[in-house]
């Protein structure tokens, strides 16, 4: 794929993923609005973001990381790939049904482990009840996930990436359904109390909603891969020496992707016991996976199997071009957008989510930890261009042992601070072990070849991008102040906002321009072959 390709499918892929993340943050808006840091929401976050988890650990993250490379390669060797797939196919399926069944009759051991704190008040029946019904989304979206990593593979990025607005849309038509009134839930509302009605209402049509999400998620994604000649059909499980192979990778990336969940659980974990604090958290991470998800994600997407076709064939000279390309547009676009959530957060926030029941407290605690995930952003997103380079040359053990250290600091940094500092040592601890793991994979990647280095354009914009955006934090900070009064007046507040990012932006793509740093015409061309 040459480099203008490669730019032009993370933009197919980031695009998708801004209008999915847009339509999440509408739909986090009303949550925000209508639940609040209360019981209810607390607990609709923590059942919701089960399924999303084990999602992460078997399909996004063991599964698709050793399958993709295994697939690619089969395609570029002109293989029986589909053979492959659909054994794929059968053998996820299988597992996934029957954890699935497992899960929801152990959901109340599952909620303590997500979070402690919850024992013995309304927030763990509520997040029990809710997790048994959303549970099974894992396993129609699992599935999904392998359907994307085909369509991936295939050079199909539109159709995995439109995927997820999806859910976006028909959990916005939950809330606003529940805001009619319909579909009262009493036994709900009679454990929570009529002042909770509307939130408790809402929250039981959106856990609903996230099931027949994953099932509309599933049927759209299997179609485009009939279209491609893919449409993979229900089977018997075989135990073939390809499955066999496919395991013996998916292992380690296994337990690489339960380490990382463990960093999400310990941070849950430490916030469950204090109050809001799992609220906070969870509206702070919805910030900052919108950049994640538009750069980080887009770019894991369309270099990993562009890195298994090059290796595969011996393509050292193009894996590198891509690798270093991967680099150089991922921190173009992630580095304004840290110094952004960095150096604004707090009107990100008020404009973004304080309405309702999410009060001004509310506001300048997520700000808080807003701006501590936004330090860690380039570091997430960096994860996603290095750690191709080991999965497309089936090494899953090093990546394992690198996400095993960086849990460790997770751990030390979020349980030891938080006797000092409270609820926020879980958002610390996530960016500097973010950065551990980063550092990790450089050192890991020195024995690779000049694949794993990037090359001297890279090093000579770097530096250029730093500059861009202290320049660009700078017009924020002018910004913000001229815009103070517009950002906290109700029927100004809107555009406000819009001006203060707008400026923000137009100051670093200028300066970047400029300065060498990022060449508008490489976008505009990459945009025209979108």
């Amino acid at each position: 794929m040459k480099p203008i390709r490669l730019l032009s499918g993370f933009l197919t892929v980031g695009g998708w993923t801004m209008a999915s993340r847009v339509l999440g943050f509408a739909r986090d808006i009303l949550i925000a609005a209508t639940m609040g840091s209360g019981p209810v929401g607390q607990a609709f976050l923590v059942a919701f973001a089960l399924p999303n988890m084990f999602r992460r650990f078997f399909a996004e993250g063991a599964f698709n990381m050793a399958f993709v490379p295994l697939f690619s390669k089969k395609l570029e060797r002109g293989e029986d790939a589909k053979g492959f797939a659909t054994e794929a196919f059968a053998g996820l399926a299988t597992l996934l049904a029957v954890f699935s069944a497992v899960a929801i009759v152990a959901m109340p051991l599952l909620v303590l482990a997500m979070a402690s704190g919850f024992a013995g008040d309304v927030r763990f029946e509520l997040a029990v009840t809710y997790g048994r019904i959303c549970f099974a989304y894992i396993l129609f979206i699992s599935l999904g996930a392998l359907l994307s990593g085909v369509l991936n593979a295939l050079g199909h990025f539109a159709a995995a990436a439109a995927a997820p607005v999806l859910l976006n849309v028909i959990l916005i038509a939950a809330l606003l359904l529940a805001e009619s009134g319909v579909f009262l839930d009493t036994a709900v509302i009679e454990a929570t109390g009529t002042a909770a009605l509307t939130g408790a209402h809402q929250a039981t049509l959106l856990v609903w909603g996230v099931l027949f999400a994953g099932v509309a998620q599933l049927s759209m994604l299997w179609w485009a891969a009939h279209r491609a000649g893919y449409g993979l059909r229900p089977a018997r499980p075989r135990f073939t020496p390809e499955m066999k192979r496919l395991l013996v990778l998916a292992a380690p990336a296994a337990l690489a992707g339960g380490v990382v969940q463990i960093n999400l659980l310990v941070g849950r974990q430490v916030a469950s016991f204090f109050d809001g604090a799992v609220f906070w958290l969870g509206m702070a991470d919805r910030l900052y996976q919108l950049p994640l998800g538009v750069v980080g994600i887009a770019v894991g997407i369309v270099l990993l199997p562009d890195l298994s076709r090059r290796i595969g064939a011996g393509d050292d000279a193009g894996g590198r071009a891509a690798f270093s390309r991967a680099g150089e547009i991922s921190l173009a676009l992630t580095l304004p957008a840290a110094m952004a959530l960095c150096v604004i957060p707090g009107p990100l926030v008020s404009v973004l989510y304080e309405r309702g029941a999410f009060t001004a407290a509310d506001t300048a605690a997520t700000a808080l930890a807003v701006a501590i995930y936004g330090a860690g952003l380039p570091a997430f997103v960096l994860q996603k261009v290095l750690q191709p380079l080991f999965y497309a040359r089936e090494d899953t053990r090093r990546p394992f042992r690198y996400a095993a250290m960086a849990m460790l600091v997770n751990a030390a940094v979020a349980i030891g601070l938080a006797p000092l500092i409270g609820w926020i040592a879980a958002a610390l601890a996530t960016t500097l072990a973010g950065w551990a793991l980063v550092g990790l994979l450089l050192w890991g990647a020195r024995d690779m070849g000049d694949t794993a280095r990037f090359d001297a354009r890279f090093a000579h914009r770097l530096p250029r991008q730093v500059l861009a955006c202290i320049v660009m934090g700078l017009c924020l900070l002018v910004l913000r102040t001229v815009l103070s009064d517009a950002l906290t007046t109700p029927t100004l507040r809107y555009g406000a906002l819009a001006l203060l990012v707008g400026g923000g932006a137009a100051s670093y793509f200028a300066a970047a321009h400029l300065l060498g740093a990022l060449r508008l015409s490489e976008l505009k061309s990459a945009l025209r072959r979108s």
